[in-house]
């Protein structure tokens, strides 16, 4: 879809480097990207090139090193650990390849989660968790358990959670890694639907053919920026 207006993210000279017994891992050095409002980003990269660590810098999960890290034109990179949390909560939807999913709880309630922690009314939590499984096609599996439901559709209950909270980005780290091809094709297909309804998609993967489902790939190798191109 078109993208207007000032960067949604954007990152200037960001650095992680972490200590490994007497050496150190430079595993970001100094790298810079803008993502604008509405983009749907691939990132991609070997083992140990550095995307894991963007994705939790971006994802407000970890801290960098040096460098500006901005969220809406928030200095998130400046942030102390209680706003970000804050930001985690009210502008980072997450999905994970292993669904994180309370396996005791209904779809309705583990999508509510979120909402619970921003201490959201029970009322316009339940009605909002509604509203998000009915928007990746559960509406008739809200009261199952995730044991009740295929994987794809605790993935999906996993999307759902992501999107209560409206939030600014949906960060998704190998969506489709414990799915076969086709129930992987199925999540990928709701993706393309997001995206087209205004969603803002940055997914990490290793999987050139999940990564062409993107408008843009950004390649990571070594901590630098290795390839940045729009995919039609």
């Amino acid at each position: 879809m078109d993208t207007a207006g000032p960067p949604l993210i954007s990152i200037r000279g960001l650095a992680r480097s972490y200590p490994m017994g007497e050496s150190v891992i430079h595993a970001l050095r100094g790298i810079n990207i803008d993502i604008l409002p509405g983009e749907y980003v691939a990132l991609m990269g070997p083992s140990g090139s550095g995307k894991s660590t963007l994705m939790n810098l971006i994802g407000c999960l970890d801290s960098p090193d040096a460098g500006e890290y901005t969220l809406k034109g928030r200095p998130v990179s400046r942030m102390k650990d209680g706003e970000l949390a804050g930001v985690r909560n009210h502008e980072i939807g997450f999905v994970f390849q292993t669904f994180n999913l309370l396996q005791r709880a209904t779809a309705l309630h583990n999508v509510e989660l979120p909402l619970i922690y921003a201490g959201t009314s029970r009322r316009d939590r339940r009605e909002r968790a509604s509203r998000a499984l009915t928007r990746v096609g559960l509406a008739d599996r809200m009261n199952h358990r995730p044991g009740e439901l295929s994987g794809g559709q605790r993935q999906r209950v996993a999307i759902a959670r992501a999107l209560v909270n409206d939030p600014s980005i949906l960060l998704a780290d190998e969506p489709t890694g414990n799915l076969d091809s086709s129930t992987a094709a199925e999540i990928l297909a709701l993706f393309d639907e997001l995206h087209a309804a205004g969603n803002t998609i940055v997914l990490v993967t290793h999987d050139e053919t999940v990564a062409r489902r993107a408008k843009r790939i950004i390649r990571i190798r070594d901590g630098t920026i290795e390839a940045d191109s729009a995919h039609a």
